[in-house]
């Protein structure tokens, strides 16, 4: 049974009513407060076009309170031995799996994940801040050896201290683990900024936190705008490093404000992904996990395949087997009726981007095989599954990053073709490559300039991995041991005996 728009909530966080609209409270140092006057930004339903909540875009005295709510928090949570850290971790983590469904419904709600996918995200936050926990006891300094008799020489890793959390909308409720985890098991504080697009999830992590025995002003929950709250916090004195995932140009601008105060960056940005496709490769198997990678959440993941290269003595075939499983991908309301495999894209200006780089390939001579224009379902944000052809390196479909489910193929001669248009872009987050000779794979994990490269597999991450890009695609990285690390400083001590 397919719920009435705005039935699922919401049950969120604490809320207050403004003109007959739930209007979203930030949550800073343990209370929900409200954020007082300015604008109130709107969140719609990407698949209905309907408001569902609203939120402050709060002022800078709102981000000053969170910061030094998070400040005043630190030094004791730094001075808590890490295992006890790890304690709260694990609340939060249960929290969520007793909160699961609520969770995936919010997130499909706002984000327009289908609902099975937002099941796996909500799982998924849970077994990451478990995975974050178990760091608790591992996260090591080192002895390293003097030149003078008597000394010990010994590193630390110790925290940063404030650490701002800016968050994107395809991944939203993940995202905070990633951000909080890392932070908090080292002994930083956060506060977190979620996307203006989808705020729902973050206000109900919220409301799970005020049911475990976090301390307060340890997570703290700040709404707005990126070129409000969100530059308010990279620009702080008080925010020792800026976590933040998205486009490029807010990397930049992100950049530019952190020099200020030579704050500590981590930022996770665009990508360009290229899937090469060598003619040994399974080709059944190479066209069902692009299309899988490429489909979920409609596209809009930075490690999605964006371009393929395949050698032109299987590209005919490769292409109709592509083309057979794009066309049969269901696209419509995650929260329907019907069974579907994609939902909508997040806003119409994402649709407009896609539809612009399309259009500008078929003007240039490229063919799409399947699909090529904006889906009218009569409501909602939705492009249809894309196959282009005889598409060419110059063409802007294969430079700029699309965020949507369409897949350009260019046809090469060989591997070392194959390889150099692939290096042949600005970005550097992931990569993938088919084939069954085992020298192909490995060459290609050596030559390939991007973080990532999966061989023979969907693109799609590990926690205990580390997810990093090159070049634009970023500045450090999150997941696994250099994740953690990267939320520490390091502290040289000289000890004379």
């Amino acid at each position: 049974m397919q719920p009435p728009a705005g039935a699922l909530g919401p049950p969120h966080g604490k809320t207050e009513r403004m003109s007959g609209m739930e209007l979203h409270q930030n949550f800073i140092d343990g209370r929900f407060e409200a954020a007082g006057g300015g604008e109130r930004i709107e969140v719609l339903n990407p698949a209905r076009d309907t408001v569902i909540s609203a939120i402050p875009d709060s002022s800078p005295d709102a981000v000053d309170q969170a910061v030094a709510a998070a400040k005043k928090a630190q030094r004791d949570w730094a001075r808590l031995p890490a295992i006890n850290r790890a304690g709260y971790l694990r609340q939060i983590s249960a929290k969520v799996r007793e909160n699961a469904e609520e969770i995936a419904r919010v997130i499909s709600e706002e984000q327009g994940k289908v609902l099975d996918l937002a099941r796996v995200e909500a799982a998924f936050t849970a077994a990451y801040l478990d995975y974050m926990a178990e760091w608790a006891r591992r996260i090591e300094g080192e002895i390293i050896q003097s030149d003078r008799p008597g000394e010990n020489i010994f590193l630390f890793r110790q925290p940063v201290g404030v650490v701002a959390g800016i968050l994107p909308w395809n991944f939203p409720f993940f995202l905070i683990a990633r951000k909080l985890g890392p932070a908090l098991i080292t002994g930083n504080t956060i506060v977190v900024k979620p996307s203006e697009e989808t705020p729902n999830n973050a206000a109900l992590f919220a409301r799970l936190v005020t049911e475990t025995e976090l301390p307060k002003g340890v997570f703290n929950l700040v709404y707005g705008r990126g070129g409000t709250v969100g530059r308010a916090l990279t620009r702080h004195i008080d925010v020792r490093m800026v976590s933040f995932t998205g486009s490029v140009e807010t990397g930049s601008k992100i950049m530019a404000d952190a020099a200020t105060n030579i704050t500590k960056l981590n930022l996770e940005l665009g990508g360009k992904a290229p899937a090469i496709v060598i003619r040994d490769a399974d080709l059944d198997q190479a066209a069902k996990l692009i299309k899988a990678s490429r489909t979920l959440n409609t596209g809009q993941v930075c490690n999605a395949p964006e371009r393929i290269y395949v050698e032109r003595k299987v590209a005919d075939e490769f292409v109709h087997k592509l083309t057979a499983e794009m066309k049969a991908t269901r696209y419509g309301d995650p929260l329907g009726d019907q069974p579907i495999d994609m939902g909508p894209i997040i806003n119409k200006a994402g649709v407009s981007k896609i539809k612009a780089l399309v259009d500008s390939a078929l003007a240039a001579g490229a063919e799409a095989v399947t699909g090529g224009k904006v889906a009218d379902l009569g409501q909602g944000n939705h492009y249809e599954p894309t196959v282009l052809v005889n598409c060419r390196q110059d063409m802007e479909i294969i430079q700029k990053e699309t965020f949507g489910p369409v897949l350009p193929v260019v046809q090469v001669d060989s591997l070392d073709e194959a390889l150099a248009l692939a290096n042949d872009t600005t970005y550097g987050l992931t990569s993938s490559i088919y084939t069954n000779d085992i020298k192909t794979a490995l060459r290609a994990c050596n030559e390939l300039n991007f973080g990532e490269t999966y061989v023979n597999r969907e693109n799609f991450e590990a926690m205990q991995g580390f997810h990093a890009g090159h070049g634009r695609s970023g500045i450090g990285g999150a997941d696994g041991k250099h994740g953690v690390l990267e939320h520490t400083q390091t502290h040289i001590a000289y000890i004379q005996t």
